[in-house]
């Protein structure tokens, strides 16, 4: 018996929002996985820094700059990418963003913010690449980052928990529709990880304090704990897994909510 692998030599791996925070800690643990890295997100600096970062570590990165709300750009990059690299293996859905606003104050631009960033995008780029990834022979994997708020009831916002429901939903369906191509979609479902996103609210003692109170593990997580996952369901190693989101929580979806 042969074990499964949790390499990616030779695979060629699109992931958003690449330029720092979980996207970054993807990229660059892809890349040490033997992946060939396409990185995209909107703020070039930071994609050339991971790029340099991982070129540094022995690896081969490309960045491209694109707006993932804007689908014409995201359509036309996407065909950019593919000129250029021919194949692409693994698509990770992880640009992303909240506005915390409670129910009774949220705008509709609010609303079209979060919605269009966080399920617009990832379908998009799941189907603009699904469909290349559906005539390949060795077909492809699909992983979105959604959250545990997509699951349970939290103070993270309504329309950011709708959104990553929507992912979570979103990734059954696609896995549903695509199995027979050979595509598998996945997604994780992150708890609280030290990211730029929430360094400010982590550093309030109370709210941490919160977190830490329905976390079995009673830590917050490491962005580079969620590579192992996103590995996991990346690779050859769960290439039977498909339509499952798998919540990288420190236990804190078992605790009844």
């Amino acid at each position: 018996m042969k074990l499964p692998s949790f390499r990616l030599d030779g695979k060629k791996a699109i992931i958003t929002g690449a330029g720092r925070g979980i996207g970054r800690a993807l990229a660059i643990g892809f890349s040490l996985a033997g992946a060939e890295v396409i990185l995209c997100s909107r703020t070039e600096s930071e994609l050339n820094q991971v790029k340099s970062d991982i070129e540094d570590l022995g690896g081969t990165a490309s960045v491209y700059q694109m707006d993932v709300t804007n689908t014409t750009e995201l359509k036309a990059t996407v065909e950019r990418i593919f000129s250029d690299h021919h194949q692409v293996d693994i698509l990770i859905n992880n640009a992303g963003m909240n506005i915390r606003s409670k129910a009774n104050d949220v705008t509709e631009e609010e609303w079209i913010k979060i919605m269009d960033t966080n399920v617009k995008s990832a379908f998009m780029m799941s189907q603009a690449v699904g469909a290349k990834m559906q005539e390949q022979v060795n077909g492809g994997s699909i992983l979105s980052v959604s959250s545990v708020a997509g699951h349970v009831a939290l103070k993270t916002g309504v329309v950011y928990a709708a959104s990553k429901a929507a992912m979570i939903q979103m990734t059954k369906v696609l896995a549903y529709e695509w199995g027979s191509h050979g595509v598998r979609v996945n997604s994780i479902g992150p708890w609280y990880f030290e990211t730029p996103l929430t360094k400010h609210l982590l550093e309030d003692e109370e709210y941490l304090n919160e977190i830490l109170a329905v976390t079995p593990l009673k830590r917050v997580g490491q962005v580079e704990e969620l590579v192992g996952p996103a590995l996991f369901l990346s690779s050859d190693a769960g290439s039977y897994v498909t339509g499952q989101t798998l919540f990288v929580d420190g236990g804190m979806t078992i605790n009844g909510f």
